[in-house]
């Protein structure tokens, strides 16, 4: 299993159009048939603590069967390709975390 996590630091300027595009094609990304599991959400509202940050808009974690299907999905993947060509210039940052569980069960 390979899990792919990314978070989104939005623009503070989006129009809600801008924003509710952002959101809709999150969650096309999630659709992608060869995921194992999809997730799509924003920051939670949990208690301050200095090991957390919610500073950002919205999350992704993406679950493959492999790393080949994550690079697929990277490099070959209509869905995805679409969603940075349409949202790119929305977000002002991304974060991406990259993870081979210890337990690939």
């Amino acid at each position: 299993m390979f899990i792919h996590s990314a978070l989104f630091w939005l623009r503070k300027d989006l129009t809600a159009a801008e924003r509710e595009l952002f959101e809709r094609e999150l969650r096309l990304l999630a659709q992608a048939p060869y995921l194992l599991q999809a997730h799509v959400g924003r920051a939670a509202a949990t208690e301050r603590r200095a090991v957390t940050d919610n500073s950002f808009d919205y999350a992704t974690s993406f679950h493959f069967k492999s790393y080949e299907d994550h690079a697929h999905y990277q490099g070959a993947c209509p869905v995805h390709s679409g969603f940075v060509a349409r949202c790119k210039a929305l977000w002002e940052r991304v974060v991406v975390h990259d993870m081979e569980p210890l337990d690939p069960s």
